[in-house]
């Protein structure tokens, strides 16, 4: 498995509006951001939220490649409900 250089296993990202529950975070990681210690969020769970919010159903949006169905999520990936207002 090829690791990032830094910040391997946790990314922060900053949402606002769209349904994200104003003033809080979600989850969190140590103080040098090497390990996620609360809520830790799969990014299949992550894009499942975002298209959530902006009105898509994640298990619908499937595309079809080399004989096989695709989707972002791949066959994971739930709305995390922590994050919405």
């Amino acid at each position: 498995m090829a690791v990032r250089d830094h910040h391997p296993y946790a990314f922060t990202c900053w949402l606002a509006g769209a349904g994200i529950k104003p003033g809080s975070n979600y989850g969190g990681a140590d103080e040098y951001g090497l390990k996620i210690v609360g809520n830790p969020v799969h990014v299949h769970d992550f894009h499942a939220t975002i298209l959530h919010l902006v009105g898509m159903d994640h298990t619908q949006l499937t595309y079809r490649y080399a004989g096989r169905n695709f989707r972002l999520t791949d066959v994971h990936g739930n709305v995390v409900i922590g994050m919405l207002s």
